[in-house]
């Protein structure tokens, strides 16, 4: 497939953090770009149709994939990168971690996850097949915390283990239709929950990483979801995005 304006694309938690990144690099090379958020949607993306959705709501989600639909038509390309990271650890001086915390942060991260891959997967399986027979790709999005997780996160590093061990069998699942499935496993990157933090902080996380000794970038996300959607043999793969880096236990 090619990024350019004959390719719908749609992206989950594409309102901020990696999610707008990839929306905004796929829209300048003229894809059809469609967010859904369940924030306001950020329409100063160029070239954007966006919508609100809680992906959780799996009536939502078949709502806003028929919405999608209608406005752009059927997408080829489905990068979910909604989510959710509250810290919380197995026993804590209030005791047993919140049973409800941990089933909402599998309930976005993993479960919303596959909804909203499995419903426009269906949909995808009408397309006209491209070379090689493809008719689309999903991109889910994994955490090197799937690997490394660290004290408290718990329900966070479950989720995205989750994601990964999704991304094969769904690979497997969608094979005939031609449909093919990647996840990417970002590291420490300049989301919003990391440009919060204190500019010392930042600066310390970003000296953990190997090489480059920086945090990553959206455009970093954006440039594999692009090489992702161009070379046809990723399939079923995890790819770590993440300058080598390897999470100690704090």
């Amino acid at each position: 497939m090619r990024c350019d304006e004959q390719l719908g694309v749609v992206i989950t938690g594409g309102a901020s953090g990696l999610g707008a990144g990839a929306a905004r690099a796929l829209a300048a090379l003229g894809c059809r770009v469609s967010i859904i958020d369940r924030a306001n949607p950020d329409k100063s993306v160029g070239g954007v149709y966006a919508l609100s959705c809680d992906i959780t709501d799996s009536s939502a989600v078949e709502n806003a994939v028929d919405q999608v639909v209608k406005e752009r038509g059927i997408p080829r390309v489905v990068v979910n990168c909604a989510g959710i990271a509250p810290a919380a650890r197995t026993v804590s001086r209030s005791g047993a971690h919140d049973a409800s915390l941990f089933e909402q942060v599998i309930a976005v991260n993993l479960t919303g996850s596959f909804v909203v891959a499995s419903r426009f997967a269906a949909r995808m399986a009408a397309l006209d097949p491209l070379e090689d027979g493809e008719r689309g790709l999903i991109v889910n999005t994994a955490s090197v915390a799937a690997y490394d997780g660290q004290v408290g996160q718990c329900a966070y590093a479950a989720s995205k283990a989750g994601v990964v061990g999704l991304t094969l069998p769904m690979a497997r699942d969608l094979a005939s239709l031609g449909i093919r499935v990647c996840a990417i496993a970002p590291g420490i990157f300049e989301t919003p929950m990391v440009t919060s933090m204190p500019a010392e902080l930042q600066e310390s996380l970003a000296a953990q990483v190997p090489f480059p000794k920086r945090l990553g970038r959206p455009s970093d996300f954006a440039a594999l979801v692009r090489q992702m959607i161009e070379n046809p043999m990723l399939n079923g793969e995890v790819v770590r995005l993440d300058g080598a880096i390897r999470m100690g236990a704090r």
